[in-house]
């Protein structure tokens, strides 16, 4: 298996365990699916669908709605929330850089947190506009580098090795420069929004144990140092929770992002 495809392995198998975050990005994708103007009879996509926080929020408009992810475990999540909101979506297992849809097939794509760690941006975001029809509206959220899950993506970044060859870092998705470049001249009316989500937590370290219990990368990175590297693990820990201080107040840790919305030319 090369450098590519252990990459993606490992983000298959690191993200079983977020179900219980996406209470979190709950309210964020109802914002995304409205940014995007999703309604009745559109045809839609949601990329890195997850738990199907997006995808269900869409399908409840009267859209017919698709959603794919790499994960299996987050698919069976996604099928009950769709049966608990008693809605259809058909949920598919895959890969945004290789999408298995024909071209032009949906009126609306839509990522929520999640194109934005495929390896290769230009692949992800070629196939993205791929299955979009022309005028048909890409929009999805990410996380701006200079704020707190940037920040921490970043202090991430600095513990653990350095990724395969080929294999671009998430971060620079949470500037608009770099969204403008990598859709180019493929869309036209590229817009941006901010939004902002309060997380509750009863103190920094709360909100941190919760994340690494939930979030792959925060995951991979405490199994990997806790036998090994208690000390550095103690002063990752340490310098984590101090930029969470920073975002946190009256129990609640404010994680603001980036929505960008454009229509295929």
């Amino acid at each position: 298996m090369d450098g590519l495809a252990q990459f993606k392995q490992a983000q298959k198998e690191g993200w079983k365990s977020f179900a219980p975050l996406e209470v979190i990005t709950t309210p964020a994708g109802a914002r995304l699916v409205h940014f995007a103007g999703v309604g009745p009879g559109m045809r839609v996509l949601d990329v890195g669908c997850g738990t199907g926080v997006v995808a269900v929020t869409a399908a409840r408009t009267g859209a017919q709605v698709q959603g794919i992810d790499l994960t299996p475990e987050l698919l069976d999540r996604a099928r009950e929330n769709a049966t608990t909101a008693a809605v259809a979506v058909d949920w598919r297992e895959g890969d945004v850089e290789q999408l298995p849809y024909s071209d032009g097939e949906f009126d609306v794509v839509l990522s929520q947190f999640a194109h934005m760690f495929a390896p290769r941006p230009q692949v992800a975001v070629g196939e993205m506009l791929r299955v979009l029809r022309a005028g048909g509206t890409i929009a999805f959220s990410t996380w701006p580098p200079e704020l707190l899950v940037g920040r921490t993506m970043a202090l991430r970044a600095k513990y653990l090795p350095p990724p395969p060859p080929g294999v671009a870092s998430p971060e620079p998705w949470g500037q608009t420069e770099f969204v403008r470049t990598q859709l180019g001249d493929r869309v036209r009316d590229l817009v941006f929004d901010r939004g902002s989500l309060r997380v509750p937590a009863l103190s920094v370290q709360h909100f941190r144990l919760n994340i690494e219990r939930a979030a792959g990368p925060m995951r991979k990175l405490v199994e990997a140092m806790e036998s090994k590297s208690p000390e550095r693990l103690a002063e990752f820990r340490a310098e984590f929770d101090a930029i969470v201080a920073l975002y946190y107040r009256d129990n609640l840790v404010r994680q603001d992002y980036l929505m960008a919305r454009a229509v295929k030319a």
